[in-house]
């Protein structure tokens, strides 16, 4: 599930970015509001357009896919490693030829002398 709204968030990105690139920049049109110009600059142009209509759909989708990825992270499902359990190899430590085995003690060792 998690792998699938990924897959979709990553493509609703790119569709999200097509569609912004598409539309027509609203600046054109504040140059010709000073020439009096039938257009307003701020406010209402009529009617959405399709590409603004489907602006709107695709953002929606990115913020829900934002937020079930982020839900999902949240509350994440153990996975098949997780269940695992880890390989545990006992090593023992290699012995020293003067030290005496078992004790776990440590011989001092004597510097010779001149």
């Amino acid at each position: 599930m998690n792998l699938f709204i990924t897959i979709l968030h990553i493509v609703v990105c790119v569709v999200l970015v097509l569609v912004v690139l598409l539309q027509a920049g609203k600046g054109a049109s504040m140059g010709a509001a000073f020439g009096g110009s039938s257009q307003t600059v701020f406010g209402s142009s009529g009617p959405g357009t399709f590409l603004s209509k489907m602006t709107t759909v695709v953002a929606a989708v990115f913020m829900l896919t934002a937020l079930s990825l982020s839900y999902f992270s949240i509350h994440k499902q153990p996975t098949l490693m997780d269940k695992a359990e880890p390989q545990t190899q006992q090593q023992s430590a290699p012995q020293a030829a003067d030290q005496p085995a078992g004790t776990g003690e440590q011989k001092p060792q004597t510097v010779p002398q001149k």
